[in-house]
């Protein structure tokens, strides 16, 4: 357990029923929302009138849709705190979520850190499976990785690499621009087993894309947003290939020790292990 100083953001729009469901297991493992800002991003189906009879640490009002990296920001430096866990809202937590994963942050010396995750259907028991597995790889971490749905960051890195991008237009990209000036400044960072959640699976980005006229397929961001990147085509392409390769091998290793690894999709009963 961790004795450090932290507080948690996210950010919504819309998928009431997905927040109410998010906070409610929040509150069933005893976190404190005082410690919590939520900033919704121009919700008209009750979210608002929900979050204004929450106890929250606090609570922002956009009056439209700002972007996943403008409320990052809003929610981060609304509660500032040593460390700032920021996640989506189509999530479940577990018990000692967010201790267990500060603490195997300063444990391991790391600057940013994710929980391991299941996503797709929650035709298991959560709970129980996320105690078992906490223990059982509480000491597994993948190095160098790290994922948008829940990270923890320390308050040095903002220092260090800035705020997330808030553009509007970005429609998601932030997280990945943000984890390559993490890459580019060398910020430790890893997933760590000892923490898990359940993940529903990006379901405000679908709805988004459905009041578009997107296809699920296709992706609510400018296509040409790599460029920001500023590197080659051929650096991103090497890249992938070494990312997807380092995963493989993550994955056969815990496999072998664990029979699961930290992060898995259950679809028709079983898990999957990626």
């Amino acid at each position: 357990m961790s004795n450090s100083d932290y507080a948690v953001t996210f950010a919504c729009y819309n998928q009431l029923k997905y927040t109410r469901m998010c906070v409610d297991s929040m509150l069933k493992h005893g976190f404190d929302l005082r410690k919590l800002v939520v900033v919704d991003n121009g919700s008209t189906d009750g979210t608002r009138e929900y979050l204004q009879a929450l106890p929250l640490g606090g609570c922002i009002f956009n009056r439209e849709n700002m972007g996943c990296g403008v409320a990052w920001n809003q929610g981060s430096l609304a509660l500032q705190a040593e460390w700032t866990i920021i996640m989506n809202n189509d999530i479940l937590v577990s018990a000692g979520w967010a201790d267990n994963l500060v603490a195997a942050a300063e444990t391991e010396g790391l600057k940013v850190i994710s929980p391991a995750m299941i996503e797709g259907d929650l035709d298991y028991d959560f709970d129980s499976f996320a105690v078992y597995a906490s223990d059982k790889m509480r000491n597994v971490f993948r190095k160098g990785d790290v994922h948008a749905v829940c990270l923890a960051v320390h308050h040095s890195v903002w220092m260090e690499v800035g705020y997330f991008r808030a553009e509007p237009k970005l429609f998601g990209y932030e997280d990945t621009l943000f984890f390559h000036e993490l890459q580019k400044a060398g910020i430790p960072r890893a997933i760590t087993g000892a923490s898990w959640l359940h993940h529903f699976g990006s379901v405000t980005q679908a709805a988004m894309k459905e009041e578009r006229g997107f296809s699920q397929k296709e992706g609510l961001g400018n296509p040409y947003n790599y460029r920001l990147l500023n590197i080659s085509w051929k650096e991103r392409k090497l890249r992938k290939w070494r990312q997807k390769r380092q995963q493989k091998k993550w994955r056969r290793m815990e496999l072998e020790n664990y029979r699961m690894s930290v992060y898995g999709v259950r679809n028709n009963g079983q898990f999957r292990w990626l």
